[in-house]
């Protein structure tokens, strides 16, 4: 548990560059470039040494990497059919090396095949040393170049016009991904690799618009993850739960540790606070609630409006002919606004209460500022300007109302609350 949360820590943090980078395929393309190194390390040492397995697979990986660069640069090819060249490439030749190795007298006892899927039992010691220095190191780099990196995301353009050294700081990024990805193999398996450093940032983007807070995010989701993935492929659950019709050690470890982080994806995609897609309908909803109840005040306030600052009824026939009238949500919105007395209803005739006609103005004030907004500046024909303001005139900000108030009212066009005339004493 404690090697797979310091990689998908370290995995979740590194790779949140490569997918704002658009680079995410990129430790794809390493994992399985890695293959044919890792291969080719036992074979010339002649046993599992995660280090020497290390530094192959890292040599061919960085080879993958500089081949992509060769397609991309020099040929027609485009990144991504690059990529997957790259990729099936070097994958398949690690197949066949795996292959030739198994059919060695000591192949069986390499293990190597468990670097397709993972295998946390098999990790020692000195594994976690390594793979504690490797993400001790990484998040370092991340920390001191933090600026530089935060600019190279998202403006590189700009960082080469300040004079900083844009490729040094693109292969230190690339090199740090390598490096994570590379000491990941063992733990999560070349195929899904990649997975990790993807699926932690990606999750993590729903819950904050800034990188810093990022960065914490994705590396919580990854080593969230990692132990989550490590127990459930472990013994525990069926020690502790009682499932006897169940082994859990059988699982993969990283299948679960990638399904793990893919299930943190999917709880972030439907209840994140700002993006999540629950409360992305909520909110929706609300809007249209709020939109149809501004639609039946300001039509009550024209309907209404030559016989201001009186408030006269209307009969909701007239009401139900206008064009903003919803068949659907008009009937609901209209008992809501009755509900929350902005409207009062006498038999078929209805009229605004003083609040109501208060939330009215307010409203029709908006709509001939944007109607104004959109043919003087905008230069939208007069007959489209009431449809357009109808879509828009719910969201326009406070600082353009302020300033389009003065045109308005020199127009003449600018609705003011109107001096209520009190009917009984009760309204007074």
């Amino acid at each position: 548990m404690l090697g797979t949360a310091l990689l998908g820590a370290t995995s979740g943090a590194i790779g949140t560059f490569a997918v704002l980078r658009r680079r995410a395929l990129v430790g794809d393309m390493l994992s399985h470039a890695a293959l044919p190194g890792i291969c080719i390390a036992y074979l010339i040492q002649g046993r599992r040494d995660l280090v020497g397995l290390s530094l192959g697979a890292l040599a061919t990986g960085l080879l993958g990497i500089t081949l992509v660069t060769i397609l991309r640069r020099w040929t027609r090819t485009k990144e991504d059919a690059a990529i997957g060249i790259v990729l099936s490439t070097f994958f398949g030749a690690g197949i066949v090396l795996l292959s030739r190795i198994q059919q060695m007298p000591t192949g069986n006892q390499a293990g190597l095949n468990t670097y397709l899927f993972g295998e946390t039992a098999g990790i020692t010691r000195h594994d976690i040393w390594l793979i504690a220095g490797v993400a001790t190191g990484c998040l370092a780099v991340v920390a001191l170049l933090f600026k530089e990196f935060q600019l190279l995301s998202f403006d590189m353009d700009f960082a080469s016009s300040l004079g900083w050294p844009t490729l040094a700081l693109d292969l230190v990024m690339m090199g740090t991904l390598a490096i994570v990805t590379i000491v990941g193999l063992p733990l999560c398996g070349v195929i899904l690799m990649a997975a990790l450093l993807i699926l932690p940032s990606a999750g993590a983007r729903f819950w904050t618009n800034r990188l810093g807070p990022l960065l914490v995010w994705s590396a919580a989701f990854g080593g969230m993850a990692g132990v989550m993935g490590t127990f459930l492929a472990s013994p525990l659950p069926t020690q502790w739960f009682g499932a006897s019709w169940f082994d859990s050690s059988k699982l993969p470890p990283g299948p679960v540790i990638v399904l793990s982080a893919s299930a943190m994806l999917v709880v972030s995609l439907l209840v994140a606070p700002r993006r999540g897609i629950l409360a992305r309908t909520f909110a929706e909803l609300r809007l249209r609630v709020r939109i149809a109840r501004e639609h039946l005040l300001r039509s009550l306030f024209e309907l209404g409006e030559s016989q201001l600052p009186e408030r006269p009824f209307v009969e909701e026939s007239a009401l139900v002919s206008r064009p903003l009238w919803n068949q659907w949500t008009g009937p609901w919105s209209l008992g809501r606004l009755i509900s929350k007395q902005l409207v009062e209803r006498q038999g078929t005739m209805l009229r605004l209460t003083p609040e109501g006609l208060a939330a009215a103005a307010e409203v029709t004030r908006t709509h001939r500022l944007w109607e104004l907004f959109l043919v003087e500046s905008a230069r939208i024909a007069s007959d489209h300007v009431d449809r357009d303001a109808d879509d828009v005139e719910h969201m326009l900000p406070a600082s353009l109302i302020r300033e389009l108030e003065s045109r308005l009212a020199a127009a003449g066009r600018l609705p003011v609350v109107p001096q209520v005339v009190p009917e009984s004493p009760h309204e007074l």
